[in-house]
């Protein structure tokens, strides 16, 4: 498919189709016209992709990462490496401790609007 139908199902502009690409996230072929043409699977990798954004995570961890997951169910594929599994362990950690914080900010705003009156 190329790169427009790609944004229209995933809902992810071209212009960060283009960035994936260019960060080795995302690999698409090329045809004779130097049209992008990105496989199927391609919908499974940047739903993906979107997702560890969503979590804090930048691209440099991202490229790292994605080889030791499916796409389509974000499980362990057979080139997990120990290395690979012990990078998400230390990311899920780091998810944890955020959000321990934003759990000790928002009871401190609770307090604050406890005190100035607010529900």
């Amino acid at each position: 498919m190329r790169i427009g139908e790609l944004a229209r199902r995933t809902g992810v502009s071209e212009r960060s189709l283009r960035y994936y690409e260019s960060r080795g996230l995302l690999s698409a072929e090329r045809t004779a016209g130097g049209h992008r043409e990105f496989p199927e699977a391609a919908v499974d990798r940047v739903v993906r992709i979107q997702e560890l954004y969503a979590a804090g995570l930048h691209s440099d961890r991202i490229r790292h990462l994605l080889p030791c997951m499916r796409d389509q169910d974000g499980g362990p594929s057979a080139r997990a490496t120990p290395r690979l599994l012990a990078d998400l362990t230390e990311e899920r950690t780091r998810i944890d401790r955020l959000i321990t914080d934003l759990h000790r900010t928002r009871d401190t705003l609770d307090e604050v609007i406890e005190a100035a009156g607010g529900e």
